[in-house]
């Protein structure tokens, strides 16, 4: 039968052999790629996090292993991870030991000095009508508390947050056993000519997050010891705790900071003026040797983040994914501005290339 006559027969939408109708498709399978994409990092930001954490504490152990590497050069990897790992075990016990008793009555001291403390906060609010007349202290700490985090079911209890934590662990202890292991199998996704780029850049993001660690950690620790005895001379209350919290918190900077002063500050008034004043003299000393002298001398240049950008990425973190997305947002940051730098870095080599 042949075909019918008239005017010539044009491809229609269906048809992709026209460049045209090839283009459009491909833009549209990208946006609809993106848009599912996007929608998976939501519903899967929890597991996402939780590798993200994983590889944040291999980043940690990785830094042992290799200061361990130096002083003994001798010993196999796996053999100075087993050593870490259980240096790390033995100190966490330890502290539990030992101080857990004294600081687990020391909590509820706590709890009652900060409840009558921000009870008349918000009685003095309430005098000068900034608070509203029935909202006390409870309703205001839940609306701060429900602020933060929607995708934070699995951290919402005691055994979803050792789960997570656990969790944690375990994908940290496999990364680090055979970091170039994992590092291969990404690489192995990408096409050849981009491999030794994706290589390249691997090594300077583990390079800065060991750096970045390694000074929270010193931080940690000056800003603990440093609070701890320092509000003890001074007569401060339940300065072991405080001095722990303050550890504890410094590993969230700019916000760990101002709970860990907030803390200190309310406490240091409740025993009297004099001590409160002290209390902020303390906090202010132990801010600012830590951030004009122990995280330069300890992570130098290689982690060179704008406070306010590291804030901004906090605030958006927490309000996203809880106290995970929170405690994260620095080394998310600190590695995305890695990729960045490198992908303008090889872009200016291609460009400058004859």
């Amino acid at each position: 039968m042949s075909a019918p006559s008239g005017p010539l027969e044009e491809p229609g939408p269906s048809d992709f052999a026209t460049p045209g109708t090839s283009r459009e498709f491909r833009h549209a399978v990208i946006w609809i790629g993106s848009a599912v994409a996007v929608a998976l990092v939501w519903l899967l930001a929890q597991p996402l996090l939780l590798i993200i954490g994983g590889v944040v504490f291999a980043a940690l152990l990785d830094g042992g292993v290799r200061l361990l590497g130096k002083a003994f050069p001798r010993l196999g990897r796996g053999l100075r991870l087993a050593i870490v790992s259980v240096l790390v075990a033995l100190f966490l016990v330890g502290f539990v030991v030992l101080m857990g008793s004294q600081l687990a009555g020391q909590f509820e001291a706590l709890r009652a000095v900060v409840m009558e403390q921000t009870d008349r906060l918000v009685s003095y609010g309430h005098s000068l009508g900034l608070v509203p007349p029935k909202q006390g202290a409870a309703q205001i700490g839940r609306q701060l508390v429900g602020s933060f985090g929607q995708v934070t079911a699995a951290l919402g209890t005691a055994i979803g947050a050792l789960s997570s934590l656990l969790a944690i662990i375990v994908l940290g202890l496999f990364i680090a056993m055979e970091p170039r292991l994992y590092e291969r199998g990404v690489a192995w996704m990408l096409p050849m000519k981009k491999r030794a780029d994706f290589y390249r850049t691997a090594e300077k993001m583990g390079h800065t997050l060991r750096r970045l660690m390694a000074g929270r950690l010193v931080g940690m620790a000056v800003e603990g010891v440093f609070v701890g005895t320092a509000l003890s001379l001074i007569g401060v209350p339940m300065a072991p705790l405080l001095g722990v919290l303050t550890g504890l918190l410094a590993f969230l900077p700019n916000i760990g900071g101002i709970i860990s002063g907030a803390l200190i500050v309310v406490v240091g008034f409740s025993a009297g003026t004099h001590i409160g004043i002290g209390a902020i003299c303390v906090y202010i000393a132990v801010q600012t040797f830590d951030g004009y002298v122990v995280v330069p001398m300890v992570a130098r240049r290689a982690v060179d983040l704008p406070p306010a950008l590291v804030l901004g990425c906090q605030l958006l973190f927490g309000a996203l994914f809880g106290i995970l997305g929170l405690a994260l947002a620095d080394p998310i940051v600190a590695m995305v501005k890695v990729l960045l730098e490198e992908k303008s870095e090889l872009a200016a080599e291609d460009a400058g290339a004859p």
